[in-house]
């Protein structure tokens, strides 16, 4: 009799047969979970958003879902992070010495992120569902808000210590100035978002922030 190991050459045709990996198996099943709740927050929004739809069209069942995130908001906070990856926040605002510049060229890219719709789909979603919840508000400013947020705040700290913003001025405070209105008019759609708006932006806080 002969005992064919995992991984090894069975008796019968000399065929291999290989252990199925688990590992690979679940970070497939992941993927597309996360993948189909970022499609299916685009086509139906957030609140008619359920997890059986996410598990219909990942192809995975619904206990899979809830065995690795506690609800619909956190399947999206997930996927949403992925999109948004460390890299692009390693990467930083450029610095060519030109603040007025960089900050331009970053909003306007900005600009064309938040009007996209596969982009600001989940985005608005998680910012809404964050207002009615704690624990998913909290997460959503550790794991997105803060560190974009970051990524000015050293652009900043540069023009400071370049001579190019005031010695005094509260670098955090300054990024909020900057910032805000941005948010504030795509969150409450109270005016539409575009390049001549952040252009403008740029040039109000600069003044404020400028040596003395």
């Amino acid at each position: 009799m002969s005992s064919a190991a995992p991984g090894s050459s069975s008796a019968s045709g000399g065929r291999r047969f290989r252990t199925p990996d688990a590992s690979r198996r679940s970070e497939r099943s992941r993927r597309a979970i996360l993948d189909a709740s970022m499609e299916l927050v685009g086509e139906v929004g957030y609140n008619r958003l359920t997890i059986e739809a996410v598990a219909a069209r990942a192809g995975v069942g619904k206990q899979t879902i809830y065995r690795w995130w506690p609800s619909k908001a956190a399947v999206l906070l997930e996927a949403f992070t992925t999109v948004v990856t460390d890299d692009e926040y390693e990467a930083g605002i450029p610095d060519t010495g030109d603040l007025e510049a960089d900050l331009k060229q970053v909003l306007r890219a900005t600009v064309d992120e938040f009007t996209d719709a596969a982009f600001e789909a989940p985005y608005r979603a998680l910012a809404v569902a964050g207002a009615a919840d704690a624990e998913l508000s909290e997460q959503f400013l550790e794991r997105l808000m803060a560190p974009g947020m970051e990524v000015y705040s050293r652009r900043l700290r540069s023009a400071q210590e370049a001579g190019q913003i005031a010695e005094d001025v509260d670098i955090g405070l300054a990024v909020e100035m900057l910032l805000g209105p941005f948010q504030q008019r795509w969150l409450q759609r109270t005016g539409n978002l575009t390049h001549e708006f952040t252009d403008a932006l740029v040039d109000l806080a600069l003044r404020g922030l400028a040596p003395r």
